[in-house]
């Protein structure tokens, strides 16, 4: 069974219609959703699950119990040795979700640093992800490091910069395009 990890900005509350058609058209293929627990999009989509009747969920927290399990589904409980309520505490049960899935259906701010350090997480692991840019209402396909850079041309100057700073995005880019260039 394929498994789709869900994931995306807390700010967003309200889930656009192209994304539930999305979201609709996993739940018709079966396919296992991976969520996490946070408030905004995880906890909107788990709404959108218990909605639908779903029960092929995982929802994956760090540390002992998620913060959000609305349809009571099976947890995966991420053990870290990070503090919790730190950044690195919630980036664990992240990077356990993109070792995890098969795919990636990310819903984007623009500015969330977490939503796009997942989508890295899954290229990183030749994984491909479909991102929507919330302000922009469109979908961004990201199976490639010029596809990543398709992604963040739709953020602004400081976002970038802040990026930057919490999850070395340029130092990515680089590491991905050097890491293309060595195969030739």
């Amino acid at each position: 069974m394929h498994k789709v990890f869900i994931s995306g900005s807390m700010r967003i509350k309200n889930i656009h219609q192209e994304v539930l058609k999305r979201i609709d058209n996993i739940i018709n293929s079966q396919y296992q959703v991976l969520v996490g627990d946070a408030d905004g999009v995880d906890s909107s989509i788990q709404n959108y699950l218990l909605q639908n009747g779903v029960t092929s969920v995982s929802v994956y927290c760090a540390g002992a119990q998620p913060r959000n399990n609305l349809g009571h589904w099976s947890t995966n409980k991420i053990e870290t040795n990070h503090s919790p309520g730190t950044r690195a505490f919630f980036t664990a049960k992240d990077l356990v979700m993109a070792e995890d899935c098969d795919y990636g259906l990310m819903i984007w701010d623009t500015k969330s640093t977490g939503t796009l350090s997942n989508t890295l997480e899954l290229l990183k692991r030749k994984k491909s992800s479909l991102v929507f840019v919330n302000k922009e209402k469109l979908f961004v396909k990201v199976k490639s490091v010029e596809d990543l850079e398709v992604l963040v041309s739709y953020m602004s100057e400081s976002a970038l910069l802040k990026a930057d700073k919490k999850i070395s995005l340029l130092s990515s880019i680089e590491a991905f395009k050097n890491e293309q260039t060595s195969l030739f």
